[in-house]
């Protein structure tokens, strides 16, 4: 699996949103009023850490060996524990990438950082609750005053064309690489996210984790590419532990590429996009829906029934997603190797009976209730707010049995009753009417 990139800066990860037809191009809907992407001035962690830094507030410690990454991760608050390695040659720095120097990517709810040996920058991706994913990279030379730089147009030939329908967006993928950790396209590539079949993950990947005898594609590089048994079987990959026999551990922060942190990174990137895509299009279609009542001389807010068919169009998706419809199933007990689990569960929040939506299941699924953590993100809490009571409303109707489409037959009554009941109490801008 590998994080497509751009021709001359490849970030980490990629935003993959879906544009719906508008009066104008789809090309220039994130570049048009209200979005104005590359104009816009950002409001994310990491534009409140540079000036956090410019006030001399905050300084950045440089280390020889790893740069500013530990100081930046510390900064962000980005857990060493959600270290992922990635071994293919999918970055701005991909002469310094392969499998004895695999790319490090770390995140959290919000921020991901990609770290190269000896790489001349770090990567840095953000969730802008109204822009989207924006880029940054931060020079890897010690400075006085160390500056993130934002990467619009670079970035944007790839993130924001056809391949990511034309608006800024995650990809995930799954690849056959070769030894020397070059992707081998004829064997095909994949897109990855929460409902792929582990058979058909982690291509490209290191994996660290028990997985009993569900097969992935991780930690294996393709000697002959004829022989399909190999490459589909993969013996060598599978519950791998300790990755010492592939590469140098001690060169990164950790010896882990986690499992089930990569399961986590593949759920929140795709959600992190069907949000920000829930959010755009939202804007976009209120904003033409005003300047058509401005034409006609209606009251601004004046509703169209065309803009309720375009948030319908992209907060169906973003709800099905939210709760886990079509996430593939697992066949055997998921186990990581860091502490990433036990981190990532202590976050919160808890309802009054200790339950929270980070909770683990693995053994049947990702998460014990199948509801994202990310509706507590900032750029779900700043989502337009007629998209905002548009999914809720569908949530409210899942969960109460109101709603009668497919694709929510996997939230039984136990889980419907948990997740409100944990919601209720931990989610205090929610609708009255979820309280009844």
């Amino acid at each position: 699996m590998i994080l497509p990139v751009a021709p001359s800066f490849r970030l980490l990860v990629v935003l993959a949103f879906f544009a719906i037809p508008v009066t104008v191009s789809a090309a220039d809907d994130f570049e048009r009023v209200p979005i104005n992407y590359s104009k816009a001035t950002p409001n994310n962690p990491v534009g409140r850490l540079q000036a956090q830094m410019d006030a001399d507030k905050v300084r950045l410690l440089f280390r020889k060996d790893l740069g500013y990454l530990p100081a930046l991760l510390d900064a962000l608050q980005v857990p060493e524990s959600s270290q992922v390695l990635v071994f293919s040659k999918t970055s701005l720095q991909r002469s310094r990438i392969g499998p004895k120097s695999p790319r490090a990517l770390y995140f959290n709810d919000e921020v991901y950082v990609g770290f190269c040996q000896a790489g001349q920058v770090l990567e840095i991706s953000v969730a802008d609750p109204k822009l989207g994913t924006v880029y940054y990279t931060l020079d890897q030379e010690e400075a006085d005053r160390p500056r993130f730089v934002r990467q619009t147009d670079t970035c944007l030939l790839c993130h924001g064309s056809s391949q990511t329908k034309n608006v800024p967006g995650h990809l995930l993928r799954s690849v056959y690489p070769d030894r020397g950790g070059e992707a081998i396209l004829s064997l095909g590539t994949l897109r990855v996210d929460q409902a792929t079949a582990i058979e058909r993950r982690w291509g490209g990947w290191y994996v660290t984790g028990q997985h009993g005898k569900q097969i992935h594609r991780g930690n294996h590089f393709v000697q002959n590419r004829n022989d399909r048994e190999a490459i589909a079987n993969n013996p060598e990959g599978q519950n791998v532990t300790r990755l010492k026999s592939f590469f140098d551990t001690s060169a990164y922060l950790t010896p882990h590429s986690d499992i089930v942190a990569l399961m986590v990174l593949e759920h929140q990137t795709e959600a992190h996009n069907l949000i920000a895509r829930a959010s755009i299009q939202t804007r976009l279609a209120l904003y033409d829906q005003e300047l058509l009542n401005k034409e006609l001389g209606r009251a601004p807010d004046h509703e169209l029934e065309t803009t309720y068919r375009r948030i319908k169009s992209v907060g169906d998706p973003l709800v099905h997603y939210l709760l886990f419809s079509g996430e593939a199933k697992l066949t055997d007990n998921i186990e990581g190797t860091s502490t990433f689990a036990a981190d990532f569960v202590k976050q919160g929040p808890h309802d009054s009976k200790g339950r929270s939506l980070r909770e683990f299941d693995l053994k049947r699924r990702l998460f014990k209730y199948p509801c994202s953590f990310l509706i507590y993100s900032d750029s779900f809490a700043q989502m337009p707010m007629a998209m905002k009571e548009y999914v809720y409303q569908q949530m409210y109707d899942v969960l109460t049995a109101r709603h009668y489409g497919g694709g929510f037959e996997h939230v039984d009554a136990n889980d419907r009753q948990a997740i409100l009941g944990i919601l209720r109490d931990t989610k205090k801008d929610l609708p009255d009417y979820w309280r009844k």
